[in-house]
């Protein structure tokens, strides 16, 4: 039962994450629903559903995380400046 709409997620889902966070949810989930259709491509015992929701909470997990007060916040970015830094450096040296 994939989802065409952020309104179509569960309640669950809509309380708690931001916008798109949601957007993350909806579009991880219709992927897990086409990719595990075929039930050898599942854990023995796990339905399509269940495995399509795992996948979805793992996509948002990457980009999000529970804070202390309980709300999904996005992360902080790590590493990038220093990244960047050095490309303007080498392209100073050039």
């Amino acid at each position: 039962m994939p989802y065409d709409r952020l309104a179509e997620l569960p309640l669950p889902v809509r309380r708690v994450l931001p916008r798109h966070g949601q957007e993350i949810y909806r579009k991880a989930f219709n992927n897990a629903w086409r990719e595990y259709g075929d039930p050898g491509k599942r854990r023995a015992g796990a339905s399509r559903e269940e495995v399509a929701h795992r996948v979805a909470w793992a996509a948002v997990k990457t980009v999000y995380e529970r804070s202390d007060d309980g709300r999904w916040r996005r992360k902080r970015r790590r590493g990038n400046a220093p990244r960047a830094r050095r490309r303007v450096r080498a392209r100073s040296e050039a």
